[in-house]
């Protein structure tokens, strides 16, 4: 059987999914929505790829090396919700209820581990990233794809290469490269101000990349926009640094086995118990059927 695996990017799912659906709570009164919605888009996407292996990553609460290169790296993000907290150790407990693996590492990143997980998986199979956001098309390539959610819950897309070429009018190995150019305001990460995504995407088309650009720059024969020129100039340092920043890390030291991510060998009754608890009725039945 032909091996596919998807790789769940936590909390971007989780915070996804409780904004996307009303809140919900069980008859104890404890927020439930997240984890449901989390749960729809899982199962949804494992019919949808045919996945036969599954992992999950999630951020932990340290600082990242990006902290220390960046002090004001995500400055601006808010607080996470109280009922999304106090859901988190749910999503964690369902997870282990199913026997999925819950790779963390403090220093790093979810995308780092997601990156890390994806080189050495698709030496052996098909890769899937589950996520809410789109931070790691970086690394589509022919055996990594991105799947994720359309406007709500219920819309999917699959990110090939094609689709990133299509969206963001440059190949998916020069994502970062656009990034480093138009920043991130979510992450907050700088940029170079002034530049938006379509400019940005023209340069990275005519120059490959940011060194190559600012290469060019260096010989003062660069044919462009004068405003242009001199944002590039000004922000040079600030450009390389974003670059550096929106960079996944691929050789994060974890012990992963792709044998161990493989999906089905569960207790279904102790999934059923937890899903009753949470009041996930409707759920239960296609536990049942897996």
């Amino acid at each position: 059987m032909e091996k596919k695996i998807i790789i769940i990017d936590g909390f971007s799912l989780l915070y996804r999914a409780f904004h996307a659906l009303p809140p919900l709570a069980n008859k104890n009164g404890q927020p439930t929505g997240a984890v449901y919605g989390f749960l729809l888009t899982l199962f949804r996407a494992i019919k949808d790829t045919k996945a036969n292996y599954v992992v999950a990553c999630f951020d932990t609460k340290k600082p990242t090396f990006r902290h220390v290169e960046f002090k004001d790296y995500k400055i601006h993000r808010p607080e996470m919700p109280q009922p999304m907290v106090s859901q988190i150790s749910i999503m964690k407990d369902v997870l282990e209820s199913f026997s999925i693996p819950i790779f963390q590492k403090e220093g790093f990143e979810a995308d780092d581990l997601i990156a890390t997980i994806s080189q050495i998986a698709k030496k052996e199979a098909d890769v899937y990233i589950v996520s809410g956001d789109l931070d790691n098309l970086q690394l589509v390539d022919e055996r990594v794809k991105v799947y994720t959610l359309g406007k709500g819950i219920k819309d999917s897309v699959i990110y090939d290469s094609s689709k990133v070429l299509e969206r963001f009018l440059v190949e998916p190995s020069k994502m970062n490269d656009l990034k480093a150019l138009t920043g991130d305001a979510s992450d907050n990460i700088p940029g170079v101000p002034g530049i938006g995504k379509k400019t940005a995407a023209e340069l990275i088309q005519k120059y490959g990349s940011v060194k190559n650009l600012y290469e060019e720059l260096l010989t003062d024969t660069a044919v462009l926009k004068p405003k242009i020129k001199e944002a590039l100039k000004q922000n040079k340092e600030s450009a390389f640094m974003s670059l550096s920043l929106v960079e996944t890390k691929k050789d994060v030291p974890i012990d992963f086995n792709l044998e161990n991510c493989k999906f089905g060998n569960f207790d279904k009754n102790k999934v059923k118990n937890i899903f009753t608890e949470l009041g996930f009725n409707s759920l239960i039945d296609r536990v049942l059927s897996i």
